[in-house]
């Protein structure tokens, strides 16, 4: 049943970038920047439609038998991008919802008759598309890990031998938590009204949504951090294992995927190079990116040392 929820959650999307992706205009309102930019649009849509399609495959993994045969590294690297991904749409879209409820809209402040991205429908059909995806995959792969890997996450923290939490963890930990200052600083400004580094289309452009996100990826930086010091260096020692190895695993990809996404996008995206994001924003998200990257890094150490721990175990 799971399985198919997922298949079916994906299908809106994918016909809509199919459609994009061979000439229709369905959804993107005449005026659309979208629309200056044919080619780039195309390798985009066609980059998005690839990653959705993803979903089915590991809704198909996670659910037959075959699947418990794949290596956990092919498994749980493209599960922990899916997570990265939708984690933020999952929690984002609601709120800009409750934002837009509260502030009349989207409209921008410096031009309120401004052309539309695209059609207000769409950003419905698409992230509420994700949003049960998120879900179906997200309980699909809890039921799969707790199967094959549950052995992993048993215990509380303070019970962690220190072998399993060896040097190797703790620098990546320490050095993520110090870089992590810089984008927690500039997305902070940013949540709370700041234009610093944005320039001045940006800053024009900004909305209650552009809000909500940034403060979103402020909490996904301080959890990812505090979740890995917790793993690290046994802080917390009262939670179970499970606690933060999940904060970990959700928040590290949130920061890691959507900072590598943004960076993407700004240095290959289209217009001219004076049109494209100033260095702020570039090395933010660089920064946020390297975060996440470290902090992941930091948990598959972990779990791979007590896999090893359990399979030496007499």
């Amino acid at each position: 049943m799971l399985r198919a929820v997922a298949v079916v959650a994906c299908l809106p999307y994918l016909v809509l970038k199919a459609a994009w992706i061979g000439g229709s205009h369905i959804g993107i309102p005449e005026g659309s920047t979208l629309l200056d930019h044919r080619a780039a649009m195309i390798v985009a849509n066609g980059v998005s439609l690839l990653l959705d399609s993803c979903v089915i495959v590991l809704a198909l993994v996670l659910t037959r038998p075959w699947g418990r045969r794949v290596p956990a590294w092919s498994l749980a690297f493209p599960v922990w991008v899916a997570t990265g991904l939708l984690a933020p749409i999952m929690a984002g879209f609601p709120l800009q919802l409750l934002a837009r409820a509260f502030t009349g809209g989207v409209a921008t402040a410096s031009d309120p008759r401004r052309d539309p991205f695209l059609h207000e429908w769409v950003f419905g059909v698409v992230y509420g598309g994700f949003i049960v995806q998120g879900l179906a995959l997200g309980a699909l792969f809890v039921l799969y890990a707790r199967d094959r890997w549950g052995h992993l996450w048993r215990g509380r923290t303070g019970d962690l031998p220190s072998a399993v939490t060896g040097r190797v963890p703790k620098a990546a930990v320490a050095v993520a938590a110090v870089l992590a200052l810089f984008p927690f600083a500039v997305r902070l400004l940013w949540a709370c009204g700041s234009a610093a580094g944005l320039g001045a289309d940006r800053a024009a452009d900004r909305t209650s949504d552009f809000y909500v996100l940034e403060g979103l990826y402020v909490v996904f930086l301080v959890l990812a951090v505090a979740a890995g010091v917790a793993l690290a260096f046994r802080r917390a020692r009262a939670l179970p294992v499970a606690v933060p190895l999940a904060t970990a695993w959700v928040c590290s990809g949130a920061v890691a995927c959507w900072g590598g996404w943004m960076l993407l996008a700004s240095l290959i995206g289209p217009g001219e190079p004076a049109d494209r994001p100033a260095q702020l924003p570039i090395l933010t998200y660089a920064a946020q990116m390297t975060v996440g990257l470290l902090l992941a890094s930091a948990g598959a150490r972990f779990l791979t040392g007590r896999s090893a721990a359990a399979r030496t175990r007499p």
